[in-house]
């Protein structure tokens, strides 16, 4: 099976990332390995679309800091954390972060794929997710400026009836301009018009 999506393999001992590599390379996963968080920090790209898997003690950057600083900088890629060194409180601290799991070294490789296959699927949808925003976010900036003034007041509720004298129009040009641009958007309900319209002030 070949996977679209990378696992960004990051542990400072050289013989496990090795091992890790292979076991998921035969397996059809696309890797790439580094040897400590800066490592992985310096060569990081906003493109760069799959999961990590990052071991939580590292000479230098630990692994739970390497998920807040990516957190940071707006990633949120998927991470599932190992650790030698398991005990409850920096699990929680892991899954506080966010992390898809927290597996223990040695760990069972149908555990491991399990996860990997979790934090891909998550992936997936953050990224669909993350492309109809954008599309929505484009899709607003084509509003004329009067499609604008009616989206603003259609969305806090306001009728037609209202929305015409505040601005000045007719009621029937009110519901123009209000077909227009949920025609432009996509859109065929005002609580679908509501969703849209927050994402701009998100981005």
């Amino acid at each position: 099976m070949q996977h679209d999506l990378t696992v960004f393999i990051v542990d400072d001992d050289p013989a496990v990332r090795d091992a890790l590599g292979l076991l998921l390379g035969v397996r059809g996963y696309r890797t790439a390995v580094f040897s400590s968080a800066e490592a992985f920090l310096q060569g990081w790209q906003a493109a760069w679309n799959g999961c990590m898997l990052v071991d939580i003690r590292m000479s230098g950057m630990d692994g739970l800091t390497l998920q807040r600083e990516l957190i940071n900088r707006g990633c949120r890629m998927p991470v599932v954390i190992m650790s030698g060194h398991g005990d409850v409180s920096t699990a929680r601290a892991a899954f506080k972060a966010d992390a898809v799991d927290f597996l223990e070294k040695p760990f069972d490789d149908a555990k491991l794929i399990a996860a990997i296959d979790e934090a891909l699927e998550r992936a997936r949808t953050n990224h669909s997710e993350q492309q109809r925003r954008s599309r929505s976010v484009n899709l607003l900036s084509e509003l004329t400026p009067r499609e604008r003034e009616v989206m603003q007041l259609v969305v806090l509720g306001r009728h037609n009836r209202d929305i015409g004298p505040a601005l000045g129009i007719s009621v029937r040009t009110v519901e123009v301009h209000k077909a227009r641009l949920m025609s432009k958007l996509g859109v065929d309900n005002v609580a679908d018009l509501v969703r849209i319209s927050m994402l701009e002030q998100e981005e």
